[in-house]
């Protein structure tokens, strides 16, 4: 795999050019908040504000979607996206989300074709994290601030210039040849080994090693009942965890028909396990939080060898009772 180097200031035409090939999506700032949006230009970018505040999940698994409509007796389905698409500027921890969404629906078991089509027909570039946040913990959960896992391309921030890597043959196929790359050198190479220490050193976080073990004789245990006293049940951090992918389906009528769409939900909602009967096996906030903790770190680890946590700290920062996952994590590990 081959390395270049791409100026500052040739982003914007760059994205521009790229748009003449794919439906390009980049973090834009709009309101005061940054999500990965279709760009309608190069210049609508934000790369300079850190993570997004809104995971790009929503890229590969919109908060909502149709799967199909119906009218009388005839079904339509809504046909799957083919155009090519790109991402750019995903964070590592972000690109190992997708990672842990390919398990739920791009696995040998089960092959979602809304968002399988999608990851297919999308190369993702990758931008990494120079000056992590007090609230980042990737490396906590086997991540790291310029990891390459999900990527195609990863950039560093070299000051005046962007080190661009490639990572997959995809990667290295969409830039080799392209006008705005220029082949890297060796200094480059070394700016990048001290940033890379320099952020590794910055992030921290508790330990995840030994917390299925724990988890595993810890379901009826009291923590529970105290832990989750501080949550509200409003699903923020849910929904802002680029893997949380919980949805709900249902059927939007109107005269003669409708239309069936499914929507992200949340194992916080109290109405999320709610039986037709009206029984509902998780009460209360207590057994909410204990089945959010279990399924990241305890059930995801049994069914695919992983945790479902990649330690990007937006449930952190944008908790409204500052309800602290890292401070839960040390307290089932001193338990």
């Amino acid at each position: 795999m081959s390395n270049w180097t791409l100026d500052k200031s040739d982003i914007a035409a760059f994205l521009s050019d790229l748009g003449k090939e794919y439906r390009v999506f980049a973090p834009v700032r709009r309101n005061d908040l940054v999500s990965f949006e279709p760009l309608d230009s190069g210049e609508e970018a934000d790369l300079g504000s850190g993570n997004s505040d809104v995971p790009p999940k929503q890229v590969f698994f919109p908060r909502s979607e149709t799967l199909f409509t119906y009218e009388g007796g005839e079904v339509t389905a809504v046909p799957l996206e083919e155009e090519s698409r790109l991402i750019f500027g995903i964070r590592p921890c972000d690109a190992a989300g997708l990672v842990v969404l390919d398990q739920v629906f791009n696995s040998d078991d089960y092959q979602d074709p809304y968002y399988t089509r999608r990851r297919e027909n999308t190369v993702v570039i990758g931008l990494g994290c120079d000056r992590p946040v007090s609230t980042c913990f990737c490396t906590a959960v086997g991540g790291g601030p310029f990891a390459v896992e999900g990527l195609d391309l990863l950039l560093t921030d070299l000051g005046d210039r962007y080190l661009v890597e490639a990572v997959t043959e995809r990667g290295q196929a969409l830039a080799e040849g392209n006008s705005f790359l220029r082949e890297a050198v060796e200094e480059d190479e070394r700016l990048k080994a001290e940033i890379v220490a320099r952020a590794e050193q910055a992030v921290s976080g508790p330990s995840t090693e030994g917390l299925k073990a724990k988890l595993d004789v810890m379901y009826d245990d009291p923590f529970w009942a105290e832990v989750h006293q501080k949550c509200l049940g409003c699903a923020t951090c849910t929904y802002l965890c680029p893997t949380c992918h919980c949805f709900d389906i249902v059927d939007e009528s109107t005269r003669g028909g409708g239309r069936r769409v499914r929507n992200w939900d949340s194992c916080q909602f109290t109405l999320f396990t709610l039986h037709a009967s009206g029984h509902n096996p998780r009460p209360s906030g207590q057994e909410r939080m204990r089945q959010r903790v279990m399924h990241k770190f305890r059930y995801f680890v049994d069914n695919f060898e992983m945790v479902a946590c990649v330690g990007c700290g937006r449930c952190v920062s944008k908790c409204p009772v500052n309800l602290d996952i890292r401070e839960v994590i040390e307290a089932i590990e001193a338990s």
